[in-house]
């Protein structure tokens, strides 16, 4: 092996500081480009303050519809199904047309079973819905 003279190798060097300037550039495109989805949550209000006494003005009776924790379901103490909710507030209506609406859940109820006869309430056109979770 005369004449040839050994070199010693050179490392390959790759310069990385590109290829971060473009992830970081993908990085800024896609935060900027995305869209958020807006979560729809449980609309529910809370009671309206109690107005003070007047002696003029009546106490108008709350429609009461309890359900419990085997999701059973009262309506001023009345034991309906779920098919029966609206009609009883419809006729509880009826009588005192400016009572509100309490829906009054155990703990342990299901979900559903509140979320329908939300939507029932709204459906019959009740104006002012809320719902609360029972202690018992």
């Amino acid at each position: 092996m005369r004449g040839r003279s050994t070199k010693p190798e050179e490392e390959a060097n790759v310069d990385l500081t590109p290829m971060l300037d473009v992830v970081f550039i993908l990085l800024i495109f896609f935060i900027v480009t995305s869209t958020f989805i807006q979560e729809k949550a449980l609309g529910l209000e809370p009671p309206p303050p109690p107005a003070p006494p007047t002696d003029q003005q009546e106490q108008v009776p709350a429609i009461l519809v309890y359900i419990n924790e085997d999701s059973l379901i009262r309506v001023n103490g009345r034991l309906t199904d779920l098919g029966g909710v609206r009609a009883n507030m419809e006729r509880l209506r009826a009588e005192n047309p400016e009572s509100a609406l309490v829906i009054q859940a155990h703990p342990s109820a299901k979900s559903g079973v509140i979320l329908k006869i939300r939507d029932e309430a709204y459906n019959a056109q009740m104006d002012r819905v809320n719902v609360i979770q029972s202690a018992r």
